[in-house]
Order: C-alpha cells, then sequence, then structure tokens
C-alpha cells in the first residue's frame, strides 16, 4: 500500500450548486474524505488532500499556473509515491502536457483527474475517477503525467478535451489509451514510458510568449499580423488544413509568416484535424512552409503543441535550439 497526495487545484469536481452557477466548495476536502470512506473500496492507499490557496476555475488557467502545479508536486517529491491532481476539465489537457515537459525525468506518477458532475451532487463521476486515479497512483512501473477519466488512462501530453457535456469527455486520438478500467485495472506495459532519473525543470513562464494563429477560408494577412506583429510573440502554434496546408495563393500571408519566422518567432504547424499528422510536403501548398522555415507539429495535439513550444520558449533563447526540438518526441508527446 502507498502514500498518495492529492492536490486540489479547483475544477468542477470540487464545486457546489448557487445561484451564480457553480461555485468552490469550501468543505470540499471533507466531504471527499468521507466520500472515500463510505465508498466501502477495499485497498484504497492511506492519502493526503491539499488546496490551492486560491482555486482555479480551468477557464482562468494561465502558464503560472503550471509553474505552480509542478512546484507543489516536486516539493512533496520524495514524501508520497504518486500524486492525484484534481483540476478542472476544460484546460486539464494543456496543465498535463506542460508539467509531462517540467518533470522530464520522474520515477512516480502523477495523475490528473477531475469531473463532468460535482462531487456534491448526485450521479457525479468524481468519485469513481478520485477512486481509480488512486489506484493508480501506487502503480508499480507507471511513472509519467497521465490523465484518468471515465475508465480510461491516458498519457497527458496526447489528450484533448473532445466532449463538452458527456462524461467520456477525454481522447487520445493519435495514441492508444495505456488502460482501459475493466474487472483488472491494469496499464499496458509496452505503452508506458520507462522510469528515469529524477529531473525537474520548472521554468518562469512569459503568458504572452505563444499565440494560436488559426487559418481559415478568406484568412487576411491582417489577421495574421495583428497576432503575430507583437513584440511580446516569440512562438505560435498555427492551425492549418489537412496535412498541414496553409491558402499560399494569399502571398501576402505567406509574407507575414516568412516574416514572423525571419525575426526569430518560432511558428508551429499543427493540422485543424483531431487525426492524423502535419507533413508538409505532401502538397506544393504545404511545401511553401518548408521554404519559409515554419516548423512542422507531427501529431501533436493542439494542448501538446502550445505547452511545449511554452516550456521550450521558456528554456531556450535560440530559435533554432526551440525549432529542433519541437520537432523530437521529449516526452512522447509526438510520433517520432
Amino acid at each position: 500500500m502507498g502514500r498518495v497526495l492529492i492536490l486540489h487545484t479547483g475544477g468542477t469536481i470540487g464545486c457546489r450548486a448557487s445561484s451564480e452557477g457553480h461555485k468552490p466548495d469550501p468543505e470540499f476536502a471533507r466531504l471527499l474524505r468521507r466520500r472515500l470512506a463510505d465508498s466501502g473500496e477495499p485497498e484504497l492507499p492511506e492519502f493526503d488532500v491539499i488546496e490551492l490557496h486560491t482555486l482555479i476555475d480551468s477557464a482562468n488557467l494561465t502558464p503560472a499556473h503550471w509553474a505552480q502545479i509542478a512546484g507543489l508536486l516536486v516539493i512533496h517529491w520524495q514524501d508520497y509515491d504518486g500524486f492525484l491532481v484534481l483540476h478542472g476539465t476544460d484546460t486539464m489537457a494543456y496543465s498535463a502536457a506542460a508539467l509531462s515537459f517540467m518533470l522530464p525525468g520522474q520515477d512516480k506518477p502523477v495523475i490528473f483527474t477531475g469531473s463532468q458532475i460535482p462531487l456534491s451532487e448526485r450521479r457525479s463521476d468524481g468519485l469513481d475517477n478520485v477512486i481509480n486515479g488512486l489506484h493508480l497512483c501506487q502503480r508499480p512501473g507507471l511513472a509519467e503525467v497521465c490523465i484518468y477519466f471515465n475508465g480510461r488512462l491516458l498519457r497527458g501530453n496526447r489528450t484533448t478535451k473532445l466532449k463538452a457535456t458527456e462524461l467520456d469527455a477525454f481522447a487520445s486520438p493519435n495514441h492508444p489509451p495505456l488502460g482501459v478500467a475493466g474487472i483488472r485495472l491494469e496499464p499496458e506495459a509496452g505503452l508506458l514510458l520507462p522510469p528515469t532519473p529524477l529531473c525537474f525543470r520548472i521554468p518562469e513562464f512569459d503568458p504572452e510568449a505563444v499565440t494560436v494563429l488559426s487559418l481559415y477560408p478568406g484568412i487576411s494577412a491582417r489577421a495574421a499580423r495583428a497576432l503575430l506583429d507583437d513584440e511580446g510573440v516569440r512562438g505560435a502554434v498555427m492551425l492549418s488544413f489537412g496535412v498541414g496546408n496553409p491558402p499560399d495563393a494569399n502571398t501576402e500571408l505567406m509574407q507575414v509568416l516568412a516574416a514572423a519566422v525571419e525575426r526569430g518567432q518560432v511558428i508551429v504547424n499543427r493540422t485543424h484535424c483531431l487525426y492524423g499528422k502535419v507533413d508538409q510536403g505532401t502538397y506544393a501548398t504545404g511545401n511553401s512552409l518548408n521554404r519559409i522555415g515554419v516548423t512542422p507539429g507531427g501529431d501533436l495535439t493542439l494542448e501538446a503543441a502550445f505547452a511545449k513550444l511554452h516550456y521550450l520558449l521558456a528554456m531556450e533563447t535560440d530559435p533554432g535550439r526551440v525549432r529542433e526540438l519541437m520537432r523530437r518526441p521529449l516526452r512522447g508527446e509526438m510520433s517520432a
């Protein structure tokens, strides 16, 4: 039996209904302990619960919160066998991806979970997610950042929130689940990252460093320039069509992208599609991005691309080095 730290950062699981909508429940930690004690679940590990002083509504998440969460885990790293992070679902995949890069060497599981229905309400999915998350936190050989939700264990930096209101909210489009809860709850050993020597790298994030440029039919150069011509922006995740194609007939738009790369901004090309990966050489339109130095993002999710670019720009000063690392799997976030 292990010992687990439950870190409550906020989100639906810890809310209670009010006349103004769901709000954080000040008695959540007590409610959680009571619900777990009443569950009759055998062999739960010992656990402690700590809460952020100011809980995060996940819609208000910023990159600074990633460093705050990671820092708390590192402080307590030697005291526990695993860590269960309760987090709002809207931006959970961003946080899980970011922590996977800040904990490049870890020897214990970090499991993110939460719920679509508050624990204080009937039919809440939160208790099952917490119980299975606690069991996973004492699983030998599991040494990476994951999301457990609705019976599935997913690699954190391969995950995206797919559904707003259904209980199976998360998916891992380009990577199989690491495990599926059935009669047994066993991760697939062949899919897991190996434990690595401890290494924590928690940078100070600049919230303005990364933007997202979404291409759409008829997008103007002016719209792209408004995002990129900002001295605080050092990189952008660009959402393109199909296997990574831009509207290259829009020469003014292409000039805006080329100018951004020329002045040292890192532009990472990711497809709008959930499945598949960017291949900038398949079509002539995509190949135009190779010529101007846009970095292909492979099969990164938007959340992983955004978090990885933020992390690398916070750690590296050379844009060329950032471009190189964006193309390379660091923590299982993309296919080689």
